[in-house]
């Protein structure tokens, strides 16, 4: 309505320059007034409210080049009138809306030409520049807020995006793309400066037993579980992730051997403690394979493999306990059941 207001000013101006008939004071009413409320209400009331609103902007269209000859071509308020009507289609995103509303801008401008042949008086006057002035000016306004909250909104939209694209939805971790890129990056920087990293290969105990014996939904929850479990463990700047399945990554960035170990023992020992809500008889434990970036490691395959072969030696030495791949050795904790069947 602020914008209707001040084109009805402009248009005004130029009416009391021209000395113009009251009949045209009249149509500025009906432009300025009548015609966006009624355009609301066919909007509102309309089935289809989506085309009802298509058909209004093409009107507005029709509109604006009705008034450039009743203007007589006065060149500044008619070549504004006419950008801003245009791009306030662009605005609206819908697809050549604007194109397909030139064919009616103009056939109205030339058919109100042939009907009236204004002398074309293309000066504008003190008043008509000032009169354009406020609306130049809230139209840019206007523009360039929607622009700023429309970049803020992709911009939000992105980061959400690439958290989604980043995270495991059923553990919180962060994808297996996302950590392995870190580990690649972790990998390197040892190549180059020797700056130590180590790798945590983490897989749940008996989990096809778990899932035969108390189903997949439990299994889903077991997984969240121990994301949750591994998350609590790690630091701010490690990278925890889900491998597949029922293993878990976790990238541990300038971190020696000792430390990581300090890290696996923690993680594992509280998933040992771990007691799920419905299943209060189900014990859980897990098997932790260590890798430190090593010179024989070309690549990130070859650190994997490294702490897979860890894990493995883990497992066969009779799981819930840690195996550390350059020390060849484990460090078990005390046997406990590991599934309570009824």
């Amino acid at each position: 309505m602020l914008g209707m207001g001040l084109g009805a000013v402009l248009l005004g101006s130029v009416l009391h320059d021209n000395q113009s008939p009251a009949w045209m004071w009249w149509l500025l009413g009906v432009t300025a007034l009548v015609w966006p409320q009624l355009a609301y209400l066919l909007a509102r009331h309309s089935a289809d409210p989506y085309r009802a609103e298509v058909r209004n902007l093409l009107i507005d269209s029709a509109i604006a080049g009705m008034w450039v000859p009743l203007l007589h071509f006065n060149l500044l308020p008619c070549v504004v009138m006419v950008l801003i009507t245009t791009y306030d289609k662009f605005s609206t995103g819908i697809k050549r809306l604007w194109l397909h509303s030139l064919p009616g801008m103009a056939g109205m401008c030339l058919l109100m030409t042939l009907l009236l042949r204004p002398e074309p008086r293309l000066e504008s006057s003190l008043l008509v520049v000032v009169c354009t002035l406020p609306l130049l000016i809230v139209h840019g306004l206007a523009v360039s807020t929607s622009s700023y909250r429309l970049i803020r909104t992709v911009a939000r939209q992105n980061r959400e995006l690439e958290s989604l694209r980043r995270t495991d939805a059923q553990t919180g971790l962060v994808a297996r793309s996302h950590w392995q890129d870190q580990a690649k990056l972790s990998l390197e920087r040892f190549h180059a400066s020797g700056s130590p990293a180590c790798l945590l290969m983490i897989d749940i105990d008996h989990f096809k037993s778990i899932n035969d014996l108390h189903g997949h939904t439990v299994g889903d929850e077991v997984i969240h579980a121990v994301g949750q479990v591994i998350l609590d463990c790690v630091r701010a700047h490690d990278h925890a992730g889900r491998y597949g399945g029922d293993e878990f990554a976790v990238v541990l960035s300038g971190t020696r051997a000792a430390d990581a170990l300090a890290i696996a023992e923690r993680i594992r020992s509280r998933i040992a403690a771990l007691h799920l809500r419905d299943q209060p008889d189900l014990h859980l434990t897990s098997s932790i394979g260590l890798a430190q970036a090593a010179p024989h490691q070309a690549g990130l395959r070859e650190w994997i493999n490294d702490a897979d072969a860890a894990l493995y030696r883990a497992k066969n030495a009779g799981r819930n306990q840690v195996a550390d791949h350059e020390a060849q050795t484990s460090h078990a904790a005390p046997p406990a059941p590991v599934v309570q069947t009824h």
